[in-house]
C-alpha cells in the first residue's frame, strides 16, 4: 500500500425517476478519522451505512460529505415547524440584543441559516416520491465511488510526498554528515584557540603544560556532539524504514520529527563554531519541512 495525503476531493451524481442528486467528499488534515456528514432531511438514515464504509477505507484526515437531492416533481420530502422556527426567531432576538448591549454587534442572519437549525424542518410521513429506496440505494452506490476516487487522489498526493521527503531525508543525512566533519575540526580549533587565550590570560602566571591541556580538554568534551550525530544517522534510518512501511505512519513521522529537531537543537547550543552552528540551522529548516509535509499524511 503507497503513503496516502489526507487531502484529496471527489464528487459523484445521478439521476433516477424524477429525482437527482450530487455528492461530494471533502478530506483535510485531521489528528484522527472525523466523519462528517451533511445530509438532507430524509436521508439520515444514509449516515450509519456512510459512516462504516469510509472507516473501512480511510485512517485519518477530516471527512466532509455533503449530499444535495432535487426532485423535479415532489419539491420536498420535508415540511416547515413553524412551532420550532418561531422558538429559534425569538432565541435570535435575544442573543442580538444581549450582544448589542455589550458592544458586540451580530450580523444579519440569513432564512437560509435559520433553515439549518435542528428541528426547523421535519420529514413528512408518507410523502416519499415513488423510487426512493432506489434513489438511497444508488447514492450509497455512488458515494463507494465516490470514496474510490477519494482513495486514488490520495494515494497520488501520497507518492508525491513520499519523494519530498524522501529527499528531505537526504539533505538531513548529508548535513549530518556536514556537521561530523565540521565538528572535528572545531574541536581541534576549540582546543588551540583557548590555550592561547589562557596562556595570554594567565602570562604572569606559571600553569603546567598538562594543566592546559586537561582544561582544553574539558572545555572540548562539553563541546562533543558525538552522540548527536549518532542519534542523527538512527534518526534518518528510522525515517527511511518508515517511508518503506506498507501502512500509515503519519502519527509516527511527525513524532519522528521530533527527534530530528531535538538532535539539531542541542547540536546548535553545543556548537563551538559559526560554520556548525550554520549546519544546525540548517538542519532546523530541514527538520521544519518535513514536519510540514508529515502533518499531511494518513
Amino acid at each position: 500500500m503507497p503513503m496516502n495525503s489526507m487531502t484529496g476531493f471527489a464528487t459523484t451524481s445521478g439521476q433516477i425517476g424524477d429525482s437527482d442528486w450530487r455528492l461530494d467528499v471533502k478530506s483535510v488534515n485531521g489528528r484522527g478519522l472525523d466523519l462528517r456528514f451533511r445530509l438532507p432531511p430524509g436521508f439520515e438514515s444514509l449516515e450509519q451505512k456512510l459512516r462504516l464504509s469510509a472507516q473501512n477505507s480511510l485512517k485519518r484526515g477530516t471527512v466532509t460529505v455533503s449530499l444535495i437531492v432535487r426532485f423535479q416533481h415532489n419539491e420536498s420530502l420535508t415540511s416547515l415547524d413553524e412551532a420550532a422556527l418561531s422558538r429559534s426567531v425569538k432565541a435570535l432576538a435575544v442573543a442580538r440584543t444581549r450582544l448589542e448591549e455589550a458592544g458586540i454587534p451580530l450580523a444579519a442572519t440569513r432564512a437560509e441559516a435559520l433553515l439549518t437549525l435542528p428541528g426547523i424542518l421535519v420529514n413528512t410521513e408518507g410523502n416519499e416520491p415513488p423510487g426512493f429506496d432506489a434513489l438511497k440505494k444508488e447514492i450509497l452506490v455512488g458515494f463507494e465511488n465516490a470514496l474510490q476516487a477519494l482513495l486514488k487522489e490520495r494515494s497520488a498526493e501520497g507518492s508525491r510526498l513520499a519523494h519530498v521527503i524522501a529527499s528531505q531525508v537526504t539533505q538531513i543525512e548529508s548535513l549530518t554528515s556536514k556537521a561530523k566533519a565540521s565538528a572535528n575540526e572545531a574541536v581541534i580549533a576549540l582546543r588551540e584557540r583557548f590555550k592561547t587565550q589562557l596562556t595570554t590570560l594567565l602570562s604572569d602566571t606559571a600553569l603546567s603544560p598538562e594543566r592546559l591541556q586537561q582544561e582544553a580538554a574539558i572545555l572540548a568534551s562539553k563541546a562533543d556532539i558525538s552522540e548527536e550525530i549518532d542519534r542523527l544517522y538512527a534518526h534518518v534510518a528510522a525515517a527511511r524504514a518508515l517511508l518503506a512501511m506498507a501502512e500509515p505512519i503519519g502519527r509516527r513521522l511527525e513524532f519522528l520529527t521530533q527527534e530530528f529537531n531535538r538532535e539539531a537543537n542541542t547540536l546548535c547550543s553545543k556548537s563551538p563554531t559559526d560554520a556548525l552552528t550554520r549546519i544546525g540551522l540548517d538542519l532546523k529548516a530541514v527538520v521544519d519541512q518535513v514536519k510540514e509535509q508529515a502533518a499531511n499524511i494518513e
